[in-house]
């Protein structure tokens, strides 16, 4: 079971190593996280994605939720989120090869960012399934690098938001 969360946080030094701190010591794995400041430069917006069994995400929340820097914790659910990842694929490509790539990222509305003598970069934005997908169609292709952002997300409409 998968379990993304949204945690405002204080914009203070130390705090992701906290967060982090929280998981490791418990021996839980982060899967994905994400951290940016927000609109009011006084708190940071988390994104952490976890996994495990129901009785483990419970308690992963109830010990975010006792750390002193964190403000608010929102669950993320697919049916009231919307969630986005970047990625930025490095891809070799002979002159023969240039153009199906460049038609395969356009088919997913990719970017293409850099061109080189022998390789592209292509960013990519949307759900993780999405990304997963051109990846797997990039499997011919030699791969030279990618970075992945990690799940950033937000609960939709206004009815949760904590104002501070």
């Amino acid at each position: 079971m998968r379990m993304v969360l949204s945690l405002l946080v204080e914009n203070t030094s130390g705090v992701l190593s906290r967060v982090s701190g929280l998981f490791s010591r418990r021996g839980y794995n982060i899967t994905s996280l994400t951290v940016g400041e927000t609109a009011d430069p006084r708190f940071s917006r988390m994104t952490v994605v976890a996994e495990g069994d129901e009785q483990i995400l419970d308690q992963i929340r109830k010990q975010l939720g006792k750390l002193i820097d964190v403000v608010d914790i929102k669950t993320l659910r697919p049916e009231s989120s919307v969630s986005r990842e970047l990625v930025m694929v490095k891809v070799r490509v002979a002159d023969d090869q240039r153009q199906s790539v460049i038609t395969m990222a356009n088919v997913f509305r990719g970017k293409i960012v850099d061109v080189g003598m022998d390789s592209l970069i292509i960013e990519l934005t949307g759900q993780q399934n999405k990304l997963d997908a051109f990846i797997r169609l990039l499997k011919d292709y030699d791969i030279l690098e990618i970075a992945r952002t990690g799940i950033t997300g937000l609960s939709r409409g206004s009815d949760d938001v904590r104002y501070l």
